[in-house]
């Protein structure tokens, strides 16, 4: 299991932006998968976004791409996630989860689901108001 922990959420007015940050002590995210995730109230948790490890690449789900970017920094040894254009429908806690790969299989793909990422932060609540 990865300790990790999440930062940059706060209150924000819609039509605003907020970056979140990921990281952890204890290993090397260059390593690992990583994926966004958030939960609204009274909703289930859904997948936001997600880099893997080994090139770099990012997808997105749903209606994210073109508002939402993740990125690498491997100098602070966190991903972010940059939100913009936000509305309130994005208030939600936000997660970030990650995976090391272990196979060639799972090296080159990355599941961006909840089922695909085996240690999780506690959260960082956004919240838009509008």
């Amino acid at each position: 299991q990865v300790q990790l922990v999440e930062s940059g959420g706060g209150l924000v007015q819609s039509g605003g932006s907020l970056r979140l940050s990921c990281t952890t002590s204890t290993v090397s995210l260059d390593d690992y998968h990583v994926g966004w995730f958030r939960q609204a109230p009274g909703k289930e948790r859904e997948a936001v976004s997600c880099i893997d490890s080994e090139k770099g690449a990012t997808y997105y789900k749903d209606s994210f791409e073109g508002r939402f970017t993740i990125a690498r920094d491997a100098s602070k040894n966190s991903v972010y996630l940059q939100m913009n254009a936000l509305t309130p429908e994005d208030t939600a806690v936000y997660y970030c989860a990650a995976v090391r790969p272990r196979t060639v299989m799972e090296k080159l793909v990355i599941v961006c689901e909840e089922s695909g990422f085996a240690s999780w932060g506690p959260g960082t609540q956004v919240t838009v108001s509008s």
